[in-house]
């Protein structure tokens, strides 16, 4: 190793103590070693069986500090200590592209099968199902924004092995924006234009995540305009993610915010409390942490932590990393006080389980007006169901995070102009009614006090 790839590690072990939890460097990255730096890849070698759980993890973070102190053009290696690197094969990524045979580099564990549904995600999942079944000929483009850490590049993988899988032929590309814009600059500093327009416009799926990144980057934004018509004519599917509505991208080109205007947008939110336990019981499946699921532990980190899918994650790993350097076992009280000083703003002792779901809310309406959930989720135009009917449908827009599709969604399938109306409706009769004023009291009191 030379000085100055030593040196490099170095500087790049600094970024990560900065980026991650004292008790996750310790346990998870800690242990990496350099290999080898070829130009801006950095091979690093990790425990035979950690390797895994660091890139699945830890590898967008990785890629993050290496940037930070070789450049936007640093990739990542991750080899185990019993093997040679072999390149391509454990590459990590902002944004995987292809490989030497054409096909995407995958995190495997990010599935349809393996994604968390809820009503903050319903449509979201639903929509990139049936592109994946579907591509080209359904919703195309299909835009997917949210929050970060909502489970929005975990769909684009999703859809990348669905079509892997059922349609091996078929030229898959799944990148990030700052990934196009690095190799497109790339591209213009050695002159090969025609070699980067032939890499991404001959496929036939194409999956970008945070467009976002492309604003206010002139050169790039028309590069993408124009790669983005080469695949939208030739019948490609288009697939996009980014934080906010193409709208509100303001620094983006109006002729590209209209492209990705033209086909479906739909929204993920945070997960509620229930998505929260269901997303760390499934994680804690995956990774095969031994948690016992009769003491609470997940339960308690659901409740501390009401932000996104990623923090729940980074929690879990806490107090496991926790207990494990401690010696301590996995109690709701170890959990309690690992994640206090993080997120102090909840406790688990009576600390109710996050704001109702819309099933909650059609449970607590129906037993108000003494109807079914059938009666009223029917095409009914009743008063006596059209009423209960709307106001179900106010509260799940005041009192979860759900969009008006996913509400229209629970609602057996209404348009979310459907939801716009009642909510409207609602809302004007608050106004002047009294009585649908204490109704609304009087629900949103049981449902607080659920």
């Amino acid at each position: 190793m030379t000085p100055a790839a030593a040196d490099t590690w170095s500087r790049v072990q600094a970024e990560l103590r900065r980026a991650v939890d004292p008790g996750a460097y310790e346990l998870w990255l800690a242990p990496l070693s350099l290999r080898e730096l070829d130009g801006a890849t950095l091979v690093v070698s990790a425990p035979d069986e950690r390797r895994r759980w660091v890139a699945d993890r830890f590898g967008r973070v990785l890629t993050t500090c290496a940037a930070a102190v070789i450049g936007p053009e640093a990739q990542v290696e991750i080899a185990a200590e019993s093997d040679a690197p072999t390149s391509g094969s454990a590459s990590v990524e902002t944004g995987p592209g292809l490989d030497d045979r054409g096909r995407p580099e995958l995190n495997p564990k990010l599935t349809f099968d393996q994604f968390v549904i809820g009503d903050a995600n319903r449509l979201a999942h639903a929509a990139a199902l049936t592109v994946a079944e579907l591509p080209g000929t359904a919703y195309n483009p299909l835009f997917i924004y949210g929050p970060p850490g909502t489970g929005k590049t975990h769909l684009l993988h999703s859809i990348a092995n669905y079509l892997t899988a059922h349609e091996p032929g078929l030229r898959i590309r799944l990148t990030t924006a700052e990934r196009f814009t690095n190799e497109f600059l790339a591209a213009l500093h050695q002159r090969d234009g025609e070699g980067f327009k032939q890499r991404w416009r001959s496929n036939d799926v194409l999956l970008i995540d945070d467009v976002q990144f492309l604003q206010s980057k002139a050169k790039t934004e028309e590069e993408f305009f124009h790669t983005f018509n080469a695949l939208y004519d030739a019948g490609a599917q288009v697939v996009l993610t980014c934080d906010r509505l193409p709208r509100d991208m303001k620094a983006l080109e109006d002729r590209l915010r209209e492209r990705f205007e033209a086909g479906l947008i739909t929204d993920i939110g945070a997960p509620d409390h229930r998505m929260r336990a269901a997303v760390l019981r499934k994680r804690a499946q995956q990774d095969g942490l031994e948690i016992p699921s009769d003491q609470g532990v997940l339960e308690v980190i659901a409740r501390r932590v009401d932000g996104s899918v990623r923090e729940l994650e980074g929690a879990l790993i806490r107090v496991v990393a926790f207990a494990s350097l401690t010696g301590g076992d996995l109690t709701p009280d170890l959990a309690d006080e690992v994640l206090s000083t993080l997120y102090p703003g909840s406790s688990r002792a009576g600390t109710r389980p996050g704001p109702p779901t819309i099933e909650r809310i059609q449970q607590v309406v129906c037993e108000a007006f003494s109807l079914t959930t059938d009666e009223l989720l029917s095409s009914s135009r009743a008063v006596r169901v059209a009423v209960p009917r709307q106001l179900a449908m106010f509260l799940a827009r005041e009192h979860t995070q759900a969009s008006l599709p996913a509400i229209g969604a629970a609602f057996a399938g209404r348009n979310h102009t459907t939801v716009m109306h009642a909510v409207k409706k609602v809302r004007e009769r608050l106004e002047t009614d009294d009585e649908m004023r204490d109704k609304v009291r009087d629900l949103t009191n049981r449902l607080r006090a659920d």
